[in-house]
């Protein structure tokens, strides 16, 4: 059986885990050399589930894996861009935004090049268990792999995101008939493009839109039906002012506040990115309709305030009863396929809740260096990225706190570790 020994065992090739590499290998490179990513799928892309030609990103270029960090490394966006003869087509855009796919480049782009970290692909982490030595202590991490192998760390970093969130309601469902945003872009392509679907996607924000114009795109003769429980789209919130709450700085002030601030602080900023779309989607979907409206052919729809309160099966058929959140009535919608736009699920991704229930705890928790607070016997380190909203706000899942999150994580790493020193960052003249 493979078995592997690593200083650090980062789980997920996403952007949190590649930054953190570029970071390693810019500020403890002896401690890269003893690293190592594993990902579950063959390649590293960005939001492989919705990443559609047109999409873009509603994040500045600048919050990449490493500028706000050191805007002089070879890892930046605009390096990426150099190396690949397009810098001077980006720059003609005029735009702050790259598209999704671009950024998915990127990411490749840093994933191919790294010098010390080593990325293992299609290795799919189905366990963590702790190794106790003769006195109870913890000072490994044992990792399982799918394909048999094992990897015993000393330093874990989860970093595979939330788990998809399927509502209850569609448990009767068969998977097939189901699609969560986080695979739309694979599994849609197995419907024939010309049959008469009868889609609905369920959900009112960015994921959901997207999959409602892309699937009005490429079914010609689709019904597509949109339903939500707001009472209406809307364009996110993003005025400079609420944009300061993305610093990095901000994140101090909001660990520091009380409970009942922090929960209005991400109560008022849902709008900024979960529940808002993209104004460029929001004015196509609404010429859209009103053509469709001039015209007669009325494919796309959409239905307000509305929720689903059951989902079943019958005569080949999948049959939603949809509540009116106005009178409270209800009326059943029948459909061959439905989309989900619902986003992923608030606790703790299922690996972090087994580890936590490994070591006999009941409650995951991280520091402000966002290392994991252990019982007193493991003396092994784990650190979570992308699922510390509650504690360090909203942008914990987003690209805008990478580069400075992995400087903060690589420092706290090493103050556990005294034999090992932090590179210097490079100073930028002011």
């Amino acid at each position: 059986m493979d078995r592997q020994e690593v200083e650090v065992l980062a789980i997920g090739a996403g952007p949190a885990n590649l930054s953190l590499a570029v970071a390693l290998e810019e500020l403890a490179p002896e401690v890269a050399r003893e690293t190592v990513i594993v990902e579950q799928h063959d390649t590293v892309v960005w939001q492989r589930g919705l990443l559609l030609p047109w999409s873009q990103s509603q994040v500045s270029f600048l919050k990449d894996l490493v500028t706000r960090r050191n805007p002089r490394s070879r890892y930046s966006f605009v390096n990426f861009l150099h190396e690949t003869d397009r810098l001077d087509d980006f720059i003609n855009l005029g735009s702050f935004t790259p598209y999704r796919m671009e950024i998915s480049d990127y990411l490749s782009w840093v994933a191919r090049n790294l010098s010390e970290v080593r990325i293992q692909s299609g290795r799919r982490c189905v366990s963590i268990e702790p190794c106790h030595d003769a006195d109870g202590e913890v000072s490994e991490w044992l990792v399982r792999l799918a394909d048999g192998g094992e990897i015993a760390c000393r330093n874990l970093i989860i970093g595979a995101g939330r788990d998809p969130h399927i509502p209850a309601e569609f448990a009767q469902v068969p998977r097939e008939r189901l699609i969560h945003s986080t695979e739309f872009s694979s599994r849609i392509a197995a419907f024939d493009r010309d049959a008469e679907h009868r889609i609905v996607v369920l959900g009112g924000a960015q994921s959901a839109a997207e999959m409602l114009w892309a699937s009005h795109q490429e079914f010609p003769n689709a019904q597509c039906t949109m339903v939500m429980r707001s009472i209406g789209l809307n364009c996110y919130e993003n005025s400079k002012f609420t944009n300061q709450l993305y610093f990095p700085s901000f994140v101090d002030e909001f660990h520091a506040a009380l409970p009942e601030a922090r929960d209005q602080l991400l109560r008022e900023m849902h709008r900024t990115n979960y529940s808002g779309l993209n104004p460029a989607l929001l004015d196509v979907l609404y010429r859209q309709m009103y053509l469709e409206k001039l015209t007669g052919a009325d494919r796309l729809k959409m239905i307000t305030m509305s929720e689903v309160a059951a989902a079943r099966m019958a005569d080949n058929e999948v049959v939603l009863t949809l509540l009116d959140r106005k009178n409270g009535g209800s009326e059943e919608l029948r459909c061959d396929l439905v989309l989900l736009g619902t986003g992923f699920e608030r606790e703790m991704p299922k690996v972090i809740r087994d580890l936590a229930a490994s070591v006999s705890m009941d409650e995951v928790s991280v520091s402000r260096s966002y290392r994991m607070n252990l019982p007193p016997n493991v003396r092994a380190g784990c650190y979570l990225q992308g699922v510390n909203e509650a504690t360090h706000g909203i942008a914990d899942s987003l690209l805008s706190l990478l580069a400075v999150r992995s400087e903060e994580i690589v420092r706290d790493l090493l103050s556990h570790q005294p034999a090992h020193q932090l590179v210097a960052t490079v100073p930028v003249p002011s």
